[in-house]
């Protein structure tokens, strides 16, 4: 099961995915005002640890309490505070509109609930709040079927497309949304080229 892979992969004293925030995060979230943020699927906390230095009050959940025991120690670290539950998305429960930015970094859900679970993330955050998304995308398959290092599922159908994103995310603005070619460098699992998909989006206010 995808909990058993996980905490396996975070019980390793190294991080698996380092301890430096994610390139795309790092360049985009400054530009944001602060409030509160929440990171899902957040394994081991680089990205959450970053949030919380730059003053955002951070939430954060994963399947994995391996990766929450690494979070928790990296927060610790840096002196930051940060929110960190266990669990699987579709028995979370966060408030309606509790949010002002999402962050999905690399947070690749199963093929039959990741529609699900973006529409669930959509209620947590307020109109007006920012989603700031990087993932692999469907394209990725031909990256990582020849270079096992750079990561990412091997199930297309858990990977992403633009069209997908602009299905699930209807009620937003886009303020970027691509698919490109990147050079991975996190940890020990993300090295390489690979294919993603990113996107900023605003959620529109309601009429």
């Amino acid at each position: 099961c995808m909990k058993s892979m996980w905490d396996e992969r975070y019980s390793d004293s190294d991080y698996a995915y380092g301890i430096e925030p994610n390139e795309f995060l790092r360049h985009y979230l400054p530009t944001l005002e602060t409030g509160r943020i929440l990171f899902p699927a957040e394994g081991e906390g680089r990205n959450a640890v970053y949030a919380a230095q730059l003053g955002w009050e951070v939430d954060c959940f994963d399947l994995s309490v391996e990766g929450k025991k690494k979070a928790t120690q990296l927060a610790l670290q840096h002196q930051v505070a940060i929110s960190y539950q266990v669990g699987d998305i579709e028995h979370l429960e966060y408030e309606a509109e509790q949010f002002d930015a999402i962050a999905l970094i690399y947070a690749h859900f199963s093929a039959a609930s990741k529609s699900g679970a973006h529409v669930k993330l959509d209620s947590w955050l307020r109109p007006g709040g920012m989603v700031i998304f990087e993932a692999f995308s469907k394209s990725h398959i031909r990256y990582n079927s020849v270079n096992g290092k750079v990561g990412g599922p091997k199930d297309v159908a858990m990977l992403f497309s633009v069209d997908e994103l602009q299905q699930d995310f209807p009620n937003y603005e886009f303020l970027l949304l691509e698919e490109t070619e990147v050079e991975l460098n996190e940890g020990k699992y993300h090295i390489g080229t690979g294919s993603v998909i990113r996107f900023i989006g605003r959620k529109r206010s309601r009429v």
